[in-house]
């Protein structure tokens, strides 16, 4: 009998700062210059309610990111809305990691603390991998493109790393965790399409579950994710998503789209 191919998914976010649900403009994050911020969206309603949603409609694999300080208790309320089901990250560190297992996150997810002075540790990412076991490890690889080639970049995407994101690096990073998080910071937040050549590269590179942020406008990005990357790479909305005040994408579209792929 012949399997069936998987098929790219929506996979849902919640985005904090300052406490508060929002969504950002990535490349506009900087902590040194608050000024510079460009807000899309700003919720009324708590994060817990956005895990209790996603919980309703058995939307699995969702993150929870803490975009700096002031995020902890509302972090905690969403993992504890629908434990063992949502993945953290902002500030996980060897030393927190096993703090936010136990708060009820099925993984962590880590960028900045891998790269002290913006240079790639082999060293801490084994530490954090041993902290919570590789199978509860997500390595955020958030990049920015550089000519003809991504880098890695840290600190809210506003520090460029030295390690390019490729075969080579994605196969390395992939023996101590089990899941990837790409976010393509130029163009989080624009609602102006997904980086498809980066999505493209990402179906020839990927060996483990990997999940897309940055761009998605419509609906149909779920079926071209699926096409570029040949189902192995899922994907994230965010200010396009009418829950986050967009106007472009619906909610309950996307969990049709999963219901439906669940069917096939």
């Amino acid at each position: 009998m012949t399997q069936t191919r998987r098929r790219s998914l929506f996979r849902p976010c919640i985005d904090l700062h300052n406490g508060e649900v929002k969504q950002i403009v990535g490349g506009t994050l900087n902590e040194d210059d608050p000024s510079h911020l460009k807000t899309n969206f700003v919720a009324t309603l708590p994060a817990a309610y956005f895990a209790e949603l996603y919980k309703t409609h058995g939307l699995e694999g969702g993150h929870v990111i803490k975009l700096g300080p002031g995020n902890d208790r509302a972090a905690k309320d969403a993992l504890a809305a629908w434990p063992g089901h949502l993945q953290v990250g902002g500030g996980i560190t060897e030393d927190n990691a096993h703090e936010w297992i136990d708060a009820g996150a099925s993984k962590v997810i880590v960028t900045s603390y891998l790269f002290p002075d913006a240079k790639f540790s082999l060293k801490r990412l084994k530490g954090v991998s041993e902290a919570v076991g590789k199978d509860r490890l997500v390595v955020d690889v958030s990049c920015r493109r550089r000519g003809d080639k991504w880098l890695v970049a840290m600190n809210k995407w506003q520090t460029i790393t030295d390690m390019e994101v490729g075969k080579v690096s994605l196969d390395m990073l992939s023996e101590y965790c089990s899941e990837f998080l790409i976010h393509a910071a130029d163009v989080e937040g624009l609602c102006q399409g997904i980086d498809e050549e980066l999505v493209t590269k990402l179906g020839e590179w990927v060996t483990i579950p990997t999940t897309y942020a940055g761009g998605a406008k419509s609906i149909s990005d779920l079926a071209l994710v699926d096409r570029l990357s040949s189902g192995k790479v899922d994907l994230t909305y965010g200010s396009s998503l009418d829950i986050f005040g967009g106007s472009l994408v619906k909610f309950d579209d996307l969990v049709r789209y999963n219901n439906g792929s669940r069917e096939d």
